[in-house]
């Protein structure tokens, strides 16, 4: 019996496989490899696709953080509102820019707790940046989102690596901030075979700002307005990336097929399944389950002696990276409970290429184990 891989790359490229040799060969023939025709179609069907006005590509999710967050005015000393969920990167770029992260509560399903920064916020004036990350693919609330950055007058960079096609009552997420940043690193639902991301804005200036940090500073050729970074989506990527993001609504569209079977199937009193919040339509980037801390070897092992790769995300809280002690940063009141959600995590495969007989294996093998 085939073993089931949390993310099946193979099976990804036997379907676009023509479609992609097909831009590979484009791309080639054009003997133009760095911003040419390729990004700025890219860069115009991502902005449709997100309803904005400006897509600007760049060499990571990381630096359209960090680019997203500088382009806004944050500078060295300014605390930013974050989660300590999350991939690293989210915590990195507020670090790289000399900013200090201030962590805030997460809630029951591992997402920063909106309800808690409205508190930190009244409490801490001085706090005028805020990054809340889309995690796993759910969306936070817009409309709390777009409170806070009224009632505080917050600089938002919406971190939506996880949560490209998700929305939350109907609004799409990364349109309630200034500043957008996605990730295209080839596990996320929109992957290129390498590399990048993209700053999504509804801001021609901040837009056009961006896209100067990304090249040197450059605002034309040879006329350097700022110091900037090389972080260019190249334009083989860019190629690529067309071809998936023309699948996109249909491999989200199977993402939540597959969920919506975990939900309803996995019946195990000792695997609990957070589900997605009320209000959000996911596009389940991951699919998230808890188990008790001290049980997670003995669940592991089971799923891998069944065939079935499992994963956690994230199994340390960000404040309890050793990179953090080199850092400053501070935890806001009831940050640390964030500790239990990342203990408890674990990843079960979904992907677009998940068979329905695999997603019935996944199921029956998590209601076959027992916690001992």
């Amino acid at each position: 019996m085939q073993d089931i891989l949390f993310n099946d790359f193979a099976r990804q490229w036997e379907d676009t496989r023509v479609e992609m040799l097909a831009a590979f060969e484009r791309v080639g023939a054009s003997g133009w490899y760095v911003l040419g025709r390729e990004v700025v179609e890219f860069e115009r069907a991502l902005a449709v696709y997100w309803g904005v006005n400006r897509a600007v590509g760049v060499a990571s999710g990381l630096d359209a953080i960090e680019i997203g967050l500088r382009a806004l005015g944050c500078e060295e000393g300014d605390r930013v509102l974050t989660t300590p969920v999350s991939a690293f990167a989210t915590t990195l770029a507020i670090v790289k820019l000399g900013a200090v992260p201030v962590f805030a509560p997460v809630d029951r399903y591992g997402l920063v707790d909106l309800a808690a920064c409205d508190d930190v916020l009244r409490a801490r004036p001085e706090i005028r940046f805020f990054v809340p990350v889309h995690l796993y693919g759910h969306a936070l609330d817009a409309e709390q989102i777009g409170e806070l950055r009224s009632r505080f007058d917050l600089k938002i960079v919406e971190d939506c690596a996880q949560s490209i096609g998700a929305s939350f009552g109907g609004a799409v997420c990364g349109r309630a901030g200034q500043v957008a940043a996605t990730s295209f690193y080839p596990t996320k639902n929109l992957g290129a075979m390498g590399d990048g991301g993209a700053i999504l804005t509804g801001s021609e200036e901040l837009g056009a700002r961006c896209a100067e940090y990304r090249n040197y500073g450059q605002s034309a050729k040879y006329r350097h307005e700022s110091i900037g970074y090389n972080s260019r989506l190249d334009e083989l990527q860019a190629a690529l990336l067309a071809v998936s993001l023309k699948k996109l609504p249909g491999w989200i569209e199977r993402r939540r097929t597959i969920a919506k079977r975990y939900i309803e199937g996995i019946r195990n009193k000792a695997v609990l399944v957070p589900g997605p919040p009320p209000g959000s339509d996911s596009s389940w980037h991951l699919f998230p389950v808890l188990v008790q801390a001290e049980k997670k070897p003995a669940f592991f092992r089971w799923m891998r002696e069944r065939g079935i790769t499992t994963a956690e995300h994230y199994p340390k809280a960000i404040f309890d990276q050793p990179a953090m002690r080199a850092v400053a940063y501070e935890n806001v009141p009831g940050a640390e409970r964030a500790r239990n959600f990342c203990h408890e995590q674990v990843s079960l495969p979904i992907h677009p290429y998940l068979t329905d007989e695999e997603t019935a294996r996944v199921i029956e093998a998590v209601n076959g184990w027992r916690a001992e």
